[in-house]
């Protein structure tokens, strides 16, 4: 597995609830979209934007068809109006079969945190903090993906300092917020996160390691 895939490695199960539809085209190679409804342990689900190439798009990939696809979580902007906008989807690398056995949604992530931790608590006095990290791609890119983490993860979470190298297991979620709009409006728009339930700081000379594996060292 390169370096690359150890970054960011991400397995999501469920139920295709959209026709695949057009996304965009890199190189000659069209990509679409599908929305994945994946089964939380409550029984509620998260519905998760997939992207495919056409080259992986096959009789699954159909409303109610079942599916597990294993890829990266990425992110890309997207300008609506004359802003800028942080989108984010499962990029779909293969896609396996079926199997309801395994746990339908797993995520890890290396990184580094690019923006100061906010640690808070909510009004039933459970902590809860925001770690966006940038997790480095292929051709000098980057991935900005936004974190919760919790209880004393919470905590220690928001000890930490931009820069600091990280690796971060959990499970990729959406969530439904409301948002006002100048004319006064409320309209209601999901957000995708991953929610984080280990987290552990990386030593600098296991990133000078990395490193040397990753240049062929």
């Amino acid at each position: 597995m390169t370096a690359n895939l150890q970054n960011n490695s991400v397995t999501i199960s469920g139920i295709v609830t959209t026709e695949p539809a057009y996304s965009h085209e890199i190189y000659g190679e069209k990509f679409y979209e599908v929305t994945l409804a994946v089964k939380r342990l409550s029984g509620m689900d998260d519905y998760l934007p997939i992207s495919v190439s056409e080259h992986l798009l096959s009789e699954v990939f159909h409303e109610g068809q079942m599916v597990t696809v294993a890829g990266q979580f990425r992110s890309y902007n997207k300008t609506v109006g004359d802003k800028s906008k942080l989108m984010l989807t499962v990029f779909a690398r293969d896609v396996l079969p079926f199997d309801e056995t395994i746990n339908p949604n797993t995520l890890e992530l290396t990184g580094y945190i690019c923006k100061p931790p906010i640690y808070r608590t909510t009004p039933f006095n459970r902590e809860i903090c925001d770690v966006l990290l940038a997790v480095n791609r292929q051709y000098n890119k980057s991935d900005y993906i936004p974190c919760i983490v919790w209880g004393r993860n919470a905590r220690f979470a928001g000890s930490l300092a931009v820069g600091e190298h990280i690796n971060v297991v959990g499970r990729v979620q959406s969530r439904n917020y409301q948002k006002k709009l100048p004319d006064e409006t409320v309209v209601t728009r999901t957000a995708y996160e991953v929610s984080v339930s280990k987290i552990t700081v990386i030593s600098e000379e296991e990133t000078l390691t990395s490193s040397a594996v990753q240049l062929g060292v």
